[in-house]
């Protein structure tokens, strides 16, 4: 039993393959407002960025307070709505969950989304018993890159940084797991390995891992 690790998952890109269906979203919301932003500037500005980046950068002004709650809550039930009927997990995280907890490792989910998002998810893929820590955007005051999410997974866990194992699709979420001093795994769903910071590993799915497999990554 290896009850001194703990592996902790970012949610879109890395649970499920969310982003296609939040551009989608945001394509609807935008589309409303007479705005149509292209793939690369959503590539480049969407994937793993908290809303009110994504809001002030497309709108070309600063997107607070209220105004953000508002505009937050629009988009995200448009997305709640388009993507509840195609949700499925990312082909063998499952059995790679259960492999883990198997093993005694202890494990957490820590998105920039909100709750509601991941409540959705949750309800729809059964990991929720399996989870230690389960942080959403509402329970940081920084989003990532900030480490913030990712120091109070380990905290919840009772685990140091450097015993953390992150898989994480963005940028601001690799740096967010690095900048806590945790191992990262970059998942390549929204991204290619050049468009991400320089990780521990790199998957596509999860069929080929196991717990053997990251024990090594540990002991590299």
């Amino acid at each position: 039993m290896n009850s001194d690790i703990a592996v902790i998952f970012d949610m879109d890109g890395v649970i499920c393959h969310t982003n296609p269906f939040h551009s989608l979203a945001f394509r609807e919301f935008f589309a409303v407002r007479d705005l149509a932003p292209s793939d690369e500037e959503f590539a480049e500005h969407m994937f793993g960025k908290s809303n009110s980046y994504i809001l002030s950068h497309f709108f070309k002004r600063p997107v607070t307070g209220d105004e953000l709650l508002e505009l937050e809550q629009e988009k995200e039930s448009l997305f709640r709505k388009i993507y509840e009927p195609h949700i499925e997990p990312i082909k063998g995280i499952l059995d790679f969950i259960s492999d883990l907890k198997d093993h005694g490792v202890k494990t957490g989910v820590a998105t920039s989304a909100p709750y509601a998002n991941l409540d959705l998810i949750l309800s729809k893929i059964d990991i929720r018993e399996k989870m230690g820590s389960i942080l959403a955007s509402e329970d940081v005051k920084k989003h990532k890159p900030d480490p913030e999410v990712y120091l109070r997974s380990a905290a919840n866990l009772g685990v140091s940084p450097e015993q953390c194992l992150v898989f994480e699709d963005s940028f601001s979420g690799v740096s967010a797991a690095l900048n806590a001093g945790m191992y990262v795994v970059g998942v390549l769903t929204s991204h290619t390995k050049d468009e991400l910071p320089p990780c521990n590993s790199y998957i596509d799915d999860y069929t080929a891992l196991s717990y053997d497999k990251i024990i090594q990554l540990f002991n590299k």
